[in-house]
């Protein structure tokens, strides 16, 4: 995998516990992004601290809100981001302080999450905002958003993710989205979407487990 998401909003997760996971991630060299339970400041700020390369915001209705996420993500004069240099992030003050600021300002990576029709009204809007790296779209909330809670599959849901993609890639910004099985990878990898989220770690683990024990017990022998 070239990226691995800890999952702070619906995964659950200490500070300390994601501090570990970025640790773990870094060993084997895939890159640790960490998804914020909400676009609050102070959530945004602690996930960068302990190390994470880019954060996730969910529910990103407006500019207004994309623009919080980008103040919160960014060292001035980019954001306003809370400025403390004995920080994991700055190898606790080991990495030259005005290195630290600017690298933390290239190299972290912003994703914002569109996931009901209001951020689909506002996404001319939120397109334009400096500092966004990816769009992602949110299936599962899309789909309660429109009316079909859980068929992500339906067309109303896919539309609107179509629209946003053309949008997007019109813009030079880069679109995820989260798919559970690779046909749906291949699908939306073929429409446009270059940041793909695949399944959770207790999704791929059940999964594998069902398929190992419905084979075992299918065996002839037995």
């Amino acid at each position: 995998f070239d990226f691995v998401i800890i999952d702070t909003e619906h995964g659950p997760l200490s500070i300390e516990t994601a501090e570990n996971l970025v640790r773990a991630a870094e060993l084997v060299n895939i890159t640790p992004i960490i998804r914020v339970s909400d676009n609050e400041t102070d959530k945004i700020l602690r996930a960068l601290d302990i190390g994470a390369q880019g954060v996730q915001v969910p529910q990103i209705s407006c500019k207004e809100d994309a623009e919080k996420v980008i103040r919160a993500a960014k060292f001035a004069p980019l954001g306003e981001r809370g400025v403390c240099r004995f920080v994991r992030a700055a190898s606790y003050s080991a990495m030259d302080r005005y290195k630290y600021f600017s690298i933390s300002n290239d190299e972290t990576l912003v994703v914002i999450h569109i996931e009901g029709i209001e951020g689909i009204r506002h996404i001319d809007e939120i397109l334009k905002t400096p500092g966004i790296d990816v769009v992602f779209l949110g299936p599962y909330d899309l789909s309660q958003s429109v009316g079909v809670t859980g068929n992500i599959a339906h067309p109303k849901v896919e539309e609107k993710m179509k629209e946003v993609i053309l949008k997007a890639n019109s813009k030079g910004v880069i679109v995820g989205t989260f798919v559970d099985n690779i046909e749906d990878s291949r699908k939306w990898l073929k429409l446009g979407v270059k940041y793909i989220s695949y399944s959770v770690d207790v999704g791929i683990i059940y999964e594998a487990s069902r398929d190992i024990a419905r084979k075992v017990k299918e065996d002839k022998y037995l």
